[in-house]
């Protein structure tokens, strides 16, 4: 457990293993806990780094206005903070969106990058979309953090054998700063880097699961645009793959990376 100090907000990140240094960023409302089936499959081969996001966990929940800018610049702040160099970066859902903008931002920062059920924009289009969103925005504001969580956990997890990931989900979530999980709600609506995917020249791989609440359909559109990616979907599973799919994901990452691995070490 370790901290550093960027902009006046502390910010808690984990540290584990040995080798090439592998950043994995969790997604709105989460924390380092996100990453618990991957931590030990990744650190027997890497030097992983596990940060909590401004606002989140056991970093500082300033009362300000979030983006994901913001949280990205955050993250330049650790890499620099721990002097590592180029790092693989995976991130899932709002960490996925924080990894496009330090690809499109900063390229030469990346060895690699991993986007987990994610999209480079969150635009509001039609009346339906700002429908949507509204919905959302208003139930946020009048729910307790307790009943989305469970509300959250019956979504994700919904078999009968996955009781315990319902639990945890429901629990966790009520632990939020709900001040905090607004505003970086709202970092995200409206927030946007597609035009500039061209940028992320390093290997890719985007992640989706079947079940995310976005189809896949709408993965290959960017992937297309992105330079060096390719899509894997993983079937059975829903936003939280890492949770939902640990094996399946931690290999198909695993394999990702050391095929990124090979490919910098041949330039």
């Amino acid at each position: 457990m370790a901290y550093f100090e960027h902009e006046g907000c502390n910010l808690h990140y984990e540290e584990y293993g040995h080798g090439a240094q592998l950043l994995l960023v969790h997604g709105l409302g989460s924390s380092t806990l996100d990453w618990e089936m991957q931590i030990p499959a990744l650190a027997a081969h890497y030097r992983v780094i596990v940060p909590d996001i401004r606002g989140h966990g056991r970093s500082d929940k300033p009362r300000e206005r979030y983006s994901i800018a913001g949280f990205s610049a955050d993250m330049v702040a650790l890499i620099e903070h721990l002097r590592l160099g180029p790092v693989h970066y995976v991130g899932l859902s709002m960490g996925g969106m924080i990894g496009f903008q330090l690809g499109v931002d900063q390229p030469q920062m990346l060895k690699s990058l991993t986007i987990v059920n994610s999209a480079p924009e969150v635009k509001l289009r039609s009346r339906d979309d700002y429908w949507q969103w509204f919905k959302r925005w208003s139930l946020m504001r009048v729910l307790s953090l307790a009943s989305i969580g469970k509300a959250l956990g019956g979504k994700l997890f919904p078999k009968p054998e996955q009781a315990d990931l319902r639990q945890k989900m429901a629990e966790r979530w009520a632990k939020n700063d709900k001040r905090a999980y607004l505003a970086s709600f709202d970092a995200i609506v409206g927030w946007g880097v597609q035009e500039r995917l061209s940028r992320v020249t390093c290997p890719t791989l985007v992640i989706s699961a079947d079940r995310d609440y976005t189809p896949v359909a709408l993965k290959e559109t960017y992937v297309r645009l992105l330079p060096n990616a390719r899509l894997v979907v993983i079937a059975d599973s829903r936003h939280a793959t890492p949770l939902d799919q640990p094996e399946r994901f931690n290999q198909t990452l695993l394999e990702f990376l050391a095929a990124a691995d090979t490919q910098s070490q041949d330039h």
